[in-house]
């Protein structure tokens, strides 16, 4: 969830349980909707990248194609887009959750004061 919209529903008291229930369910959706996305992105894009390879086997061509720009462009461009797609829905929170900052502090200020105990 945005920052934005994270402030403006931190009071989670003035929720109903039904607001609360058709902002999880629409979360749940958007998640459902980036998996699908993934499925069908490695799903397709290892028929491109297999039948690519595997060109000489059938006698269209000679080598294997595993070294050609082609057959990496589509996974590449649209990689671009699914990695839109799930910052989209996992936010830019993805790697550094909004208590990761404080969660680091601590950590290397118990590791700091250990580390003094002994000299």
């Amino acid at each position: 969830m945005g920052r934005f919209r994270r402030r403006m529903f931190e009071s989670a008291e003035e929720l109903t349980s039904d607001e609360r229930y058709n902002m999880a369910y629409k979360k749940v959706k958007r998640i459902k909707g980036f998996l699908s996305h993934l499925r069908i992105y490695l799903i397709v894009n290892a028929i491109i990248i297999i039948s690519n390879v595997n060109r000489g086997f059938f006698g269209r061509g000679e080598g294997s194609g595993l070294l050609d720009w082609h057959t990496y462009s589509t996974a590449f461009f649209w990689g671009i887009g699914l990695l839109a797609h799930g910052l989209s829905v996992y936010g830019r929170d993805l790697f550094f959750s909004e208590d990761w900052e404080e969660k680091k502090i601590r950590e290397i200020m118990e590791k700091e004061s250990s580390n003094t105990k002994w000299q």
